[in-house]
């Protein structure tokens, strides 16, 4: 399963549902691992069909606010396409990237996030 670190100021808004979207750069990196996500496996044809059409990510994805594994996670369900985002959810003026549509939630406490006042 694909985990992604972000930073906190997105995971407590993706958490509490006001953003729906994360992005990602179009490098190589992210074209393979988003590319495994959708269980595609050529390139040329995962670029075009995530132009045209939102691909279901299969399993979903770990967001994680930070790098340590302590760091509060979440796993999200959703779709993957290629587009421009939202600037006031952190995306470029006219920039496109991978953009994670979140259609679901679902909070992976760790200890250390449930004494900072974290729900479930």
């Amino acid at each position: 399963m694909l985990t992604l670190p972000i930073k906190r100021k997105w995971f407590d808004m993706i958490r509490s549902g006001e953003k729906k979207e994360e992005y990602r750069k179009i490098t190589p990196f992210y074209q393979t691992r988003f590319r495994n996500a959708v269980g595609m496996l050529h390139n040329a044809k995962f670029m075009a069909a995530a132009r045209q059409t939102n691909l279901e990510i299969f399993g979903g994805i770990i967001l994680r606010a930070g790098y340590s594994l302590d760091s509060p996670a979440m796993l999200v369900h959703g779709t993957l396409r290629i587009g421009t985002g939202r600037k006031e959810w952190g995306a470029e003026e006219d920039a496109e990237y991978f953009i994670i549509d979140i259609t679901s939630v679902e909070m992976l406490c760790t200890d250390d996030w449930q004494r900072e006042g974290g729900n479930t």
